[in-house]
């Protein structure tokens, strides 16, 4: 039977766009970290400080192919790099890269590495002292990224967030940083902050914890579903996120069945790959409303991230789909998740989306995270509509609080 076709493809969309994206260099396979010294040569770089955490530093069968790919091209190992995404560590960073006079930065492992990376690109661009960097950055929740000097990055992913080829990053300090007075939370962009490449190998994902990869796989699933319905979607990202999603549908119904064989992780990682392809681009993002709400729920709260997102995604497609007037592009979200057959196209991809969550474990409740209590919501809301992501948001979408405060209480 052929599926109906979708009516909302470009519903309520103005057809004109402008697509600029300068992608990093991809190598994907298994065993692909072998080459890295060779990735690194075509790049035109010498040394590079491979930049992670410390369980990833200590976990030989992660670390230990990294550094045997880099070769006599290895500059070191900076590996103490945290969720928090700390400022001073980025401080941290940058000295052990100029004691290894390393020119390029190898991130391996989650997306806070990645983010650290970045920060100790910026930073070793940067020509200004560190506390002024401190006062900039507690003042504006930002710093400066200088138009030249940033150190090219290679990124490894062992996660499944998706944050590879991604042009921001978010950073944090404390006052026991010596860098601000008060608790900051902030971030960078800049089209120059692309990784030079991104290196991913199903082999090296294999050896992270299940209930990482589960958590970080809604993260990058997400995104997927983000990019069809975006305000800056355009028919290039729909085309690269809608057979994503297809890969992941796939893949993580798989892994969810407990399948954890090679094809299920290729399937998997070219998901990721897809789902990420120009979301992050010069001037504009297509991280949308359950990103803002992601944001919302982790900002004070000790939610992680992915659980963040896989509590709250089946409400806000709930509610997207129920707005006169919102094109939330149920008919095109159906047909990548293998529903577009549905008479209810929202409905079945809210179905898919909670089945697909449930099969990988993860919370489906606000009240069984470390998150806000219900008398907290009207200050979440407020975070969330305020949030950087939100004029993403579907179009036609004009949220209110009491809005954005009834998904929290349908989640909780």
């Amino acid at each position: 039977m052929t599926p109906p076709r979708s009516s909302d493809r470009r519903r309520n969309r103005d057809p004109s766009f402008r697509f600029e994206y300068e992608p990093s260099t991809i190598r994907f396979g298994s065993g692909c970290v072998d080459d890295l010294e060779t990735e690194l040569e075509a790049q035109g770089l010498e040394r590079g400080l491979v930049v992670c955490g410390s369980t990833v530093g200590s976990t030989p069968e992660v670390i230990d192919p990294v550094t045997a790919g880099l070769g006599d091209r290895l500059g070191g190992v900076f590996d103490e790099t945290t969720p928090k995404k700390r400022l001073g560590t980025a401080f941290d960073g940058l000295a052990r890269l100029e004691d290894a006079g390393a020119d390029a930065l190898v991130s391996l492992g989650g997306g806070s590495s990645l983010d650290v990376a970045k920060a100790i690109s910026v930073l070793a661009a940067s020509d200004r002292e560190p506390a002024d960097i401190g006062a900039a950055f507690a003042e504006t929740g930002t710093i400066t990224v200088p138009d030249s000097g940033l150190i090219p990055i290679v990124a490894i992913p062992t996660t499944l967030a998706g944050a590879d080829l991604s042009m921001g990053a978010g950073i944090t300090a404390t006052p026991d940083s010596g860098l601000v007075e008060a608790d900051v939370s902030g971030g960078i962009s800049d089209p120059g902050l692309m990784p030079a490449a991104a290196v991913y190998d199903p082999e090296l994902v294999a050896t992270t914890p299940d209930s990482i990869l589960a958590g970080s796989a809604m993260n990058g699933f997400d995104k997927g579903l983000e990019a069809i319905y975006a305000a800056t979607s355009t028919p290039v990202t729909d085309a690269t996120a809608g057979h994503g999603l297809e890969k992941l549908e796939d893949g993580l119904r798989a892994f969810g069945d407990g399948e954890r064989d090679t094809e299920t992780f290729e399937t998997i990682l070219e998901g990721i790959v897809l789902v990420q392809y120009g979301i992050s681009r010069p001037g504009e993002t297509m991280l949308s409303i359950v990103h803002a709400f992601g944001h919302g729920l982790t900002r004070t709260y000790d939610v992680q991230q992915g659980a963040a997102h896989a509590v709250i995604v089946p409400h806000v497609l709930e509610y997207l789909f129920e707005q006169d007037g919102v094109d939330a592009r149920a008919g095109t979200l159906a047909s990548a998740l293998s529903v577009g057959n549905a008479a209810d196209h929202g409905a079945a991809v809210v179905e898919a989306v909670t089945e697909i969550r449930d099969g990988l474990g993860l919370p489906s409740r606000l009240r069984d995270v470390d998150g806000p209590e219900p008398d907290e919501f009207p200050v979440v809301a407020e975070w969330v509509l305020a949030d950087h992501f939100m004029p993403n948001a579907p179009p036609g979408l004009d949220p209110s609080l009491e809005d954005l405060e009834g998904i929290l209480e349908r989640a909780w």
